[in-house]
């Protein structure tokens, strides 16, 4: 797996906030990835033991120009959880 067509970016709204607390950590992710390639990928790049992955998918959004309808591409998003102790830098997403 490669960074560019794997995790797209981090999350940060008020509930993936208060996960940080539980030493959770939410990303949004390329809709044909399963969790056990995020998995490996997160702990092979960021060299972390992650414990547990739990995903949804969240839907396109429709989108329209003039007469032409269109829609956005799905993703999911990815709830990682990794062991406790071990403290996650973002710096690497910007």
């Amino acid at each position: 797996l490669s960074y560019d067509n794997g995790i797209k970016y981090a999350v940060f709204t008020e509930k993936s906030l208060r996960l940080l607390g539980k030493n959770q950590y939410t990303f949004n992710v390329e809709s044909g990835f399963t969790k056990t390639e995020i998995k490996h990928w997160v702990e092979l790049f960021f060299g972390v033991k992650v414990v547990a992955v739990n995903s949804h998918r969240l839907p396109g959004k429709g989108r329209r120009m003039g007469p032409i309808l269109g829609h956005t591409m799905h993703y999911r998003r990815m709830i990682i959880t990794l062991q406790l102790g071990i403290l996650f830098h973002f710096y690497f997403l910007n």
